[in-house]
C-alpha cells in the first residue's frame, strides 16, 4: 500500500467517520420500527482481517443482532427468529451493488420428537416449562428442551435473485448446524466458553477453494458508549469530554449486556474479485410481507408463520456504525433500514448539512462550537468512497458500506491502535487494518467521530489548504480550534475484554453465577 502523507491520511480518515456520526451508539434501538422488532434489529457490524494466530489469510465478519439482552432473560431467551433471513453482503467490484451474500436462518426443534421435554407426574407425562432439563455440556445434549439450528447459503449476483447454495460442514457434509443455547447460568452450563468453542464449524463454501468457518450465538457485547448521558442531551460538561485524562473514567453500560453474533471467517481470495484487494461489506435482515398467525397454536413450538408467497422486506441495514442513531433524521430512519448502498445518494443532505454539531451546541449549552464549513462536501466524497490509496476500490460508486483493503495485513491485538488508522497516524504507528479500513471490535469508533464531526478534517488541512478541500475546510471554520482533537465520551473501548481467537467477541454473561 502507498501510505497517504500522515496528516492527508488522518484527516481523510477522519472524514469519513464524521459522516458515519459523532455520537454515541452504534446501532442499537436506532428507527421507530426496529424497536418492535428487536430479533431482526442489527446493532454491530465488524470486517476485518483475522488476527488470530495462523489466520491472516482470512476475513473476519461479524453481525450483531438482538440489542440490549440482559443475561438473566428466561426462561425463552434470545432465540433468533425462524421467520427471517439474515444477510452478510459484500461488494467487490466498487459498483454499490452486491456480489456476494451470505444468508443465515434458523429453524426451532424441540426435543423428545417435537413433543418436548416431559416428566412423569403421577400418571401423566407433563411438558416441563424450561429450556432445559438438568446440566448442558454439548451440542445436542439431551437435557436441552429447544435446539435452535441454523444454515448459511451463499448467493452470487443480486441478494434475492439466483440460486442460494448452502454452506456444508467440511467433517460431514451437514447443511443445518446447532447453535449453542445462551448462557443461562453456571450451573446449567458450567463451562460456556469450552461449550460455544464447540459451535465453531469448519465448512466449505461453494465456489471457494479454502475451508471457512461460522459461528453463531450469544455473545457479550463488545461495544463500549456512554449510552444514557449522550442521549439525555450529552449529560456530561464539556470539560469532561474534552481532558484525556477521562477517557475511561465512567462506566460503559454495555458491559453488562449481551448480543447474539452471526459471524463467518472466509478466506480473503474468495471475497475479492477482478485483481481489485478492496470490498465493501454491510449487514441485513429482511421479514415477509405479510404473516399469518393462528387462533389455536398446534402444540409444539409457537412461531408467526409467513405467507412464502409474500415477497421480503427488508427492516434492518448496518454498514458504518452510527449512521441511523445520528446522521439520518428521524423521518427516515425507518426508510435507510428499508434501503440498499446503490440508492444512498437519497441521504445526500444529512451527510453535507449534518445536524448533529448543531445538536451538541444545544446539548452541550455551548453555542457557536459547530463547524462553519457548509455545505460539508469534504465528508460526502471521502464518506461515500473510501479513502485514496488506503480503501477505496478502482472503481467506485458513492455508498455507505464498511469499505476494507484486504492486501493490508492484519495487526496483532496488543498492537492494535483503539483510534484506527487516524490514532496509528497521529502516534506515528504502523497499524493501516484497523476503522475505518473495516471495523475491528478493538476501533473506539465512538472517539473518532466526535472529533470529525466537530472539525478534526478542517484543523488537519490548515491554512495552505493541505488536502485540497478548498477554502472554506480551514482553521476558520472550526470554533472549538485544537480541543475539537480532544473529544471523547469518557468510556474506553480498548478496556472492553475480547477473544484473541474467532469469533473475537467474548463469552456472553450468565444469567445466573459468576462469569
Amino acid at each position: 500500500m502507498d501510505q497517504l502523507p500522515r496528516r492527508r491520511a488522518a484527516l481523510v480518515a477522519a472524514a469519513m467517520l464524521a459522516a458515519a456520526a459523532a455520537a454515541q451508539a452504534s446501532s442499537h434501538r436506532e428507527a421507530p420500527f426496529i424497536t418492535t422488532a428487536p430479533k431482526v434489529d442489527g446493532t454491530d457490524f465488524y470486517m476485518f482481517r483475522s488476527y488470530e494466530n495462523g489466520r491472516d489469510g482470512y476475513v473476519t465478519l461479524l453481525a450483531n443482532y438482538q440489542p440490549l439482552q440482559d443475561a438473566y432473560g428466561g426462561p425463552n431467551y434470545f432465540l433468533m427468529d425462524p421467520n427471517a433471513v439474515y444477510d452478510i453482503h459484500i461488494d467487490n467490484d466498487g459498483d454499490a451493488r452486491e456480489n456476494l451474500t451470505f444468508t443465515f436462518r434458523f429453524r426451532n426443534l424441540l426435543s423428545n420428537g417435537g413433543r418436548g421435554a416431559e416428566l412423569p407426574i403421577g400418571d401423566q407425562m407433563v411438558p416441563i416449562p424450561l429450556s432445559q432439563s438438568g446440566q448442558i455440556t454439548g451440542p445436542s445434549d439431551p437435557n436441552l428442551n429447544v435446539q435452535q439450528k441454523f444454515a448459511v447459503y451463499v448467493r452470487r449476483g443480486d441478494m434475492r435473485d439466483g440460486t442460494a447454495q448452502p454452506l456444508t460442514s467440511a467433517a460431514t457434509g451437514a447443511t443445518w448446524f446447532n447453535k449453542p443455547v445462551d448462557h443461562i447460568g453456571t450451573k446449567t452450563l458450567p463451562d460456556y466458553a469450552g461449550y460455544a468453542a464447540r459451535h465453531v464449524y469448519s465448512v466449505n463454501v461453494p465456489g471457494c477453494s479454502q475451508p471457512a468457518r461460522i459461528f453463531a450465538g450469544q455473545r457479550r457485547e463488545a461495544f463500549a458508549v456512554n449510552l444514557g448521558p449522550i442521549f439525555d442531551l450529552v449529560n456530561a460538561p464539556l470539560s469532561v469530554i474534552t481532558d484525556p485524562a477521562r477517557i475511561g473514567a465512567l462506566p460503559n453500560p454495555l458491559s453488562q449486556k449481551n448480543v447474539t453474533t452471526l459471524g463467518l471467517e472466509i478466506h480473503k481470495s474468495c471475497l475479492t474479485q477482478g485483481g481489485d484487494p478492496v470490498i465493501g461489506g454491510w449487514t441485513t435482515a429482511s421479514l415477509r410481507q405479510t404473516r399469518k398467525l393462528q387462533f389455536a397454536p398446534q402444540p409444539g413450538l409457537q412461531t408467526t408463520e409467513g405467507d412464502f408467497d409474500a415477497p421480503w422486506v427488508q427492516v434492518s441495514r448496518l454498514g458504518m456504525p452510527l449512521v441511523n442513531e445520528v446522521v439520518i433524521g428521524l423521518r427516515d430512519k425507518d426508510r435507510f433500514n428499508g434501503s440498499r448502498p446503490r440508492g444512498d445518494a437519497q441521504f445526500g443532505r444529512y451527510v453535507t448539512n449534518p445536524t448533529l454539531p448543531a445538536l451538541l451546541e444545544i446539548a452541550l449549552g455551548a453555542p457557536g462550537i459547530a463547524p462553519t464549513n457548509l455545505p460539508r462536501t469534504d465528508l460526502v466524497t471521502t464518506f461515500l468512497t473510501g479513502i485514496p490509496k488506503l480503501n477505496q476500490p478502482r472503481r467506485v460508486t458513492p455508498a455507505e458500506m464498511l469499505r476494507l483493503n484486504t492486501d493490508i495485513a492484519p495487526v496483532p491485538y496488543a498492537q492494535q491502535n483503539r483510534l484506527g488508522v487516524v490514532g496509528n497516524l497521529l502516534a506515528g504507528g504502523s497499524d493501516f487494518a484497523g476503522f475505518p479500513n473495516g471495523r475491528r471490535p478493538k476501533d473506539d469508533v465512538v472517539d473518532i467521530a466526535l472529533v470529525a464531526v466537530m472539525g478534526g478534517l478542517c484543523m488537519a488541512n490548515g491554512n495552505s489548504d493541505a488536502l485540497g478541500l478548498g477554502a472554506d475546510c480551514r482553521p476558520a471554520a472550526v470554533p472549538l480550534k485544537d480541543t475539537a482533537f480532544k473529544l471523547h465520551d469518557a468510556v474506553d473501548q480498548a478496556a472492553v475484554p475480547l477473544l484473541p481467537r474467532f469469533p473475537y467477541l467474548n463469552t456472553p454473561l450468565p444469567g445466573a453465577g459468576q462469569p
